[in-house]
């Protein structure tokens, strides 16, 4: 199976569309409430699910949808499948909430437990990162995509840790790289800049989800990244708990 990339791309950003409304809304963008595990939730994560889970099963009927926003299925239902849609309908809700505009929306299509195709939109800058079999992209709608590769021969990297979160293992886990310099930056804006050669490795001891980090993977893998647990292991998907241990995406393996 093929998808083909361009609907996709089309609901990403009619999904980011619907984000920007809320998030220009004060009275909408102020209803927030909270899930079981303290994680915040949005109108906008709940539109942009809506939308995003209407446009795949449309195009693709036969194959499921894993949503952050509509995610309670059981393994015993979902173990056995072959493709799957996993959607992080708004990564980064609270970058959105801090209006820091590093937020995205996320989509990804999974294979036997491994991303073939990625579609990152980060709506306030209006531009698309995807990845597909014919490679990975960076497009601002309407114009023409723009190849993009990881810099695979930097000498000094350029580390990234997130916006949102932090942990001090994350040094004590870069001092075996040549780690001259370090980033913050919010959701999954982090596998973009390793896909198009601004950083090198981002190292996250946990938690994330499986839709956190599938289309960031995919763009990741199809520049030329690595993307691991960070004992070196694969990182798989369609896991029992959908809840990620620790992992690497990086240019090169830890130098010896």
């Amino acid at each position: 199976m093929k998808p083909e990339i361009k609907p996709i791309l089309k609901i990403a950003v009619e999904a980011g569309k619907a984000i920007m409304s809320v998030y220009g809304d004060e009275e909408a963008f102020s209803a927030v409430t909270y899930k079981e595990d303290s994680s915040p939730l949005t109108v906008a994560d709940k539109l942009s699910h809506n939308i995003i889970a209407k446009g795949l099963s449309a195009l693709y009927p036969d194959i499921p949808v894993l949503s952050e926003e509509g995610s309670d299925i059981e393994f015993q239902l979902r173990k056995d499948w072959e493709y799957y849609w996993c959607v992080d309908p708004l990564d980064g809700t609270k970058e959105f909430i801090n209006r820091n505009g590093e937020f995205t929306v996320n989509i990804a299509l999974i294979h036997r437990n491994h991303p073939v195709l990625g579609v990152i939109y980060i709506p306030c800058q209006n531009l698309l990162y995807y990845a597909d079999a014919s490679g990975c992209f960076k497009q601002t709608p309407q114009k023409e995509p723009i190849p993009i590769k990881a810099d695979l021969k930097a000498q000094a990297w350029i580390a990234l840790g997130s916006r949102s979160h932090s942990d001090t293992t994350e040094n004590d886990f870069l001092r075996a790289y040549p780690v001259t310099g370090l980033l913050s930056a919010g959701s999954s804006l982090k596998f973009c800049l390793i896909a198009e050669g601004k950083a090198h490795i981002y190292y996250r001891k946990g938690p994330t989800m499986e839709w956190d980090t599938a289309a960031g993977h995919a763009i990741a893998l199809s520049s030329g990244a690595i993307f691991t647990n960070s004992d070196g292991t694969p990182f798989l998907y369609n896991k029992p708990s959908l809840k990620n241990g620790s992992f690497v995406c990086q240019i090169l393996a830890v130098p010896s």
